[in-house]
């Protein structure tokens, strides 16, 4: 196929990308943020939030994944304009959503009684527990907006959601300067004066959104319809038979990264806080990903809809042409900018060797990470997520956790080590991806 021909679809993959992309930089931005500032504070402080969000994200992005599952099954069904079956879909999503996040919200406080079982420095886990516990607070608010988010990018539309996370954002931000440090007569909470940052910032993200969504006169009809829509067992049973697979393929990824990050606790607090820096940048370029690939399911799912299968294949390849190109670049500069990266996070000499070490194999993952988000991004716009979750599970916990563990902790090779097997898991989920979807449709 010619490269004029995928012109057009780099151009619509952009635009639906783009905003998915501003808002998944604006909450990446936020976490640095809070890095940065908190890494001013001391390494301690920087190691307890280490440890406290990668123990949060387990919970959270589970319930991210069971909101993403709603994007697919809208997709297909507005491509047909069904929109009976649209604002079905939308009612009964926010029933599934919500119950799951409270469920999720009760474990992970549960949780927090065990956090200083788990072989971490006593003054880190003083540190985390309070922090952890405002991160949980904020579960409710942030799932209601991503559940409002997901629908809407099932039919399309990825940029309200985009202005209200870079508002909620730029609150967080200034919030943390006048609360980490105490300016402007607050107190210096530190670390605490980040995590309400963040839960005030999350409350106003649904407060700003529902209301602007609701007056929209582009939706008002579908969500009349989810209004008077009533509550069926079937969708309920569909949008969890889809949405579970995405949260526990999510849980499988960034749980080796989170149990990762445990070992890192083990090893040192220096490491620990490296890996926060590189995990941080990583999370950064994965984002672009992330967003190209949100644009990648919206645009299988529509193909899908309307039965055209050479506009799904090509919508594919674009999208994989793109991750390439852009994560090949950014791996470049990693590399380039290894020992200047981590100054932005600590003046800690011996955090920054390690950390420029963790991103020049934070660079070889890179390629490896795009074309995983791609790969399983076409996949949900198919609605296949059951298998890729096995895929996952054997790719990270089966192969990729047990090598962080191998090299990092029983050859003693460290962070590095860790990370390691970071990379074989990637790497593995990338192969198994693939394989899934030649299943799927015949590549030329």
């Amino acid at each position: 196929m010619k490269f004029s021909n995928y012109i057009p679809l780099y151009k619509s993959n952009l635009h639906l990308a783009f905003p998915v992309i501003l808002s998944q930089i604006g909450q990446v931005t936020v976490s640095l943020a809070d890095n940065m500032m908190v890494g001013h504070v001391g390494t301690v402080e920087l190691a307890a939030a280490a440890f406290s969000i990668n123990i949060f994200h387990i919970g959270m992005l589970m319930g991210i994944g069971i909101t993403m599952g709603i994007t697919p099954l809208v997709g297909n069904v507005y491509s047909q304009k069904k929109e009976q079956e649209v604002g079905e879909y939308l009612k009964n999503g926010l029933l599934v959503h919500m119950g799951a996040t409270v469920l999720i919200a009760l474990v992970m406080g549960l949780l927090s009684v065990y956090l200083d079982r788990m072989g971490q420095p006593e003054q880190v886990v003083t540190k985390a527990i309070p922090y952890y516990l405002l991160l949980v607070a904020s579960l409710l608010p942030m799932l209601l907006f991503m559940s409002f988010k997901q629908f809407l990018e099932g039919v399309g539309n990825t940029q309200i959601a985009m202005y209200i996370t870079l508002t909620a954002n730029l609150l967080n931000i200034a919030l943390n300067y006048v609360l980490i440090y105490g300016k402007f007569g607050a107190p210096a909470l530190g670390l605490n004066g980040a995590g309400i940052a963040t839960l005030i910032s999350r409350i106003l993200m649904p407060i700003l959104l529902i209301p602007f969504v609701l007056k929209n006169k582009q939706f008002k009809r579908e969500f009349r319809i989810a209004y008077h829509a009533r509550i069926k067992l079937k969708k309920l049973k569909e949008l969890f038979a889809v949405g579970l697979p995405i949260g526990l393929q999510i849980i499988v990824e960034v749980s080796t990264f989170s149990f990762g990050a445990i070992m890192m606790g083990w090893i040192s607090k220096e490491a620990l806080a490296a890996h926060q820096v590189a995990i941080g940048l990583a999370s950064f370029t994965y984002m672009i990903s992330l967003g190209v690939g949100a644009g990648t399911t919206i645009l299988v799912s529509h193909a899908r809809g309307a039965n055209d299968r050479i506009q799904l294949r090509r919508s594919i390849y674009s999208s994989f042409h793109l991750v390439v190109l852009f994560m090949g670049i950014m791996a470049i500069l990693f590399v380039l900018f290894r020992h200047q990266f981590p100054l932005l996070f600590t003046n800690d000499p011996a955090v920054i060797t390690i950390a420029a070490n963790l991103l020049i194999v934070a660079a070889l993952f890179q390629i490896f990470d795009g074309v995983q988000v791609i790969l399983l991004a076409s996949l949900r716009g198919m609605s296949d997520v059951k298998y890729p979750m096995f895929m996952a599970f054997i790719s990270y916990m089966i192969l990729g956790l047990p090598i962080s563990y191998l090299l990092g902790v029983i050859l003693e090779y460290g962070a590095v080590g860790v990370w390691g097997g970071f990379l074989s898991g990637l790497g593995f989920a990338a192969l198994l991806f693939s394989l899934r979807l030649k299943r799927h449709i015949r590549f030329d």
